[in-house]
């Protein structure tokens, strides 16, 4: 059941310049343009993004809502509501998805796979595969669902399917510019379901036309700040942020963010006026308890 929550439990939210905004992932241009738009018609900022200060900086790291970001930058607003979380947090868990990719056909992702001429294939079994990236000696590895197999359906035997580690013998252009290169083989052409596990025969009863299953390092809150400040994008979506106590819903009127002659102060000012009139009306409910939602 939801719950008021104290005021000095809720979540950090700050208006802050967009131009302070930094990513550490790629952008999807496809989404981002329609979704400024979306914004624009809706005259609200929904869900803000969220960001961790970076030390010994002005700017913030953008850790979940780099769309939102790069949306609300192309509608040309100084400013935006972000949530500041504590990257310290032990509450917060920063984790990697895996790309389940689908309805694309076999030949085709594994014949983009090998024409990159920066990686080199090795077939390996999964044990070995999660240590050697584990270890970071691979930037990645593949499951390919074996088109050899007559029965391509649901019922998929274990076994049916080839593992092979991805490694880079030449890293002038840098290990995320590299996983960017190999997203983009597949994402084009095919589907990216987003899973959290790498249990290949557990995901193929859920999805149909599975290709590959395609999974990335685990990353360190360090390593993202540092991707950020050089300005190295990894692809998108492939980190994973669990937020403790995420501000969803507010809902934020994008005339404020959006109005060049109030001041920032100004602006964080009636931020906190705008917060106390939600709690004054009760409209701020906390749910402790973990969701699924059906209708996203």
């Amino acid at each position: 059941m939801p719950s008021a929550r104290p005021e000095a439990e809720l979540p950090p939210l700050k208006i802050v310049p967009t131009a302070s905004l930094v990513l550490h992932e790629e952008f999807e241009a496809q989404r981002s343009a329609p979704l400024a738009a979306r914004l624009f018609s809706d005259g609200v900022l929904k869900n803000p993004p969220i960001v961790a200060s970076i030390e010994g900086d002005n700017r913030y790291v953008v850790l979940d809502g780099t769309n939102r970001a790069v949306a609300m930058a192309a509608l040309a607003a100084p400013h935006i509501l972000v949530q500041v979380v504590d990257y310290d947090d032990p509450q917060l868990i920063l984790d990697t998805w895996s790309h389940l990719v689908t309805e694309m056909p076999h030949d085709e992702f594994f014949d983009g796979v090998k024409a990159l001429d920066e990686l080199r294939l090795e077939p390996s079994d999964q044990l070995h595969a999660r240590a050697e990236l584990a270890r970071r000696r691979a930037v990645a590895y593949v499951i390919l669902w074996d088109a050899a197999q007559p029965d391509m359906s649901r019922a998929a035997k274990p076994g049916a399917h080839r593992v092979y580690l991805l490694y880079v013998d030449d890293d002038r252009r840098g290990k995320t510019a590299i996983l960017t290169r190999l997203v983009d083989t597949y994402q084009p052409r095919g589907r990216i379901n987003r899973v959290s596990t790498d249990h290949f025969n557990q995901l193929l009863p859920l999805y149909d036309n599975v290709t590959a299953l395609v999974v990335f390092p685990r990353y360190t809150p360090s390593e993202i700040v540092e991707l950020a400040r050089q300005g190295a994008y990894l692809p998108t979506g492939v980190t994973r942020h669990v937020i403790p106590g995420r501000a969803l819903r507010l809902n934020f009127p994008l005339a404020v963010l959006i109005d060049h002659r109030q001041s920032l102060e100004g602006k964080n000012a009636w931020l906190q006026d705008w917060i106390r009139a939600k709690l004054a009306n009760k409209e701020v409910r906390y749910y402790q308890e973990s969701t699924y939602l059906f209708d996203e």
